[in-house]
């Protein structure tokens, strides 16, 4: 019988170990939206607590650092953003990669850039802080016959 009382104990603690490590898709889908809406405010400070300094975006115009994200974050006049079709794998207890679609509304360098983009981020986990180190977005095209 103490048998399986240690069985039952060690299974229930492990089960609450795995719990507290690894984020749900709502709690990384609220730490995706915190970015983008620091992002959208011009909220520079905020933005960078989230993102790992040593973060890398890929996007149409190129690959950008930390710093040219907020150089970037500067010539943007985001309305409004949603998400749709929001995904979460974690490859393991530390890295969540997230996809999504992200409707914008907005101009960037005064110029339209509203649309629905594909967009893709990979969160680590160090120090038991959550911090985005890679994004990538991709306007969708539409096809020829629409």
């Amino acid at each position: 019988m103490k048998k399986y009382i240690i069985y039952a104990m060690t299974a229930f603690f492990a089960m609450i170990a795995v719990s507290i490590a690894a984020p749900d898709k709502d709690a990384m889908m609220a730490k995706e939206k915190a970015a983008w809406q620091a992002f959208k405010d011009k909220k520079s400070d905020d933005f960078k607590t989230l993102l790992s300094a040593d973060f890398m975006g890929v996007y149409s115009d190129g690959v950008q650092t930390l710093q040219k994200e907020l150089d970037t974050m500067q010539k943007w006049d985001m309305k409004s953003f949603s998400f749709s079709d929001f995904n979460l794998v974690m490859p393991d207890a530390d890295t969540a990669t997230l996809t999504y679609k992200v409707m914008v509304e907005g101009t960037s360098e005064g110029k339209d850039a509203s649309g629905t983009y594909n967009a893709g981020s990979v969160w680590r986990k160090h120090n038991g802080e959550w911090h985005a180190v890679f994004h990538t977005n991709t306007k969708e095209e539409k096809s020829g016959s629409q």
